[in-house]
């Protein structure tokens, strides 16, 4: 079956929360590969929001989408 689920904040502010999440849980384990491990995964999160930003449409002012 089809998950349904409707999300109310866009994927760029669950990433970069997510992200966020992830370095305040590294930042309580000391030194090691565990840690390593979420630092990572926090800049593929970060990495992932910004490489979608270069990919979105342009939008003018009144937020419709600019055509190159």
């Amino acid at each position: 079956m089809r998950n349904r689920y409707k999300h109310t904040t866009t994927l760029e502010e669950r990433l970069l929360k997510a992200a966020g999440d992830l370095r305040a849980k590294a930042r309580d384990l000391p030194l090691g590969k565990d840690r390593d491990t979420l630092l990572e995964k926090a800049r593929q999160f970060e990495s992932h929001v910004s490489t979608n930003e270069l990919f979105a449409p342009l939008q003018s002012a009144d937020g419709k989408s600019i055509k190159p």
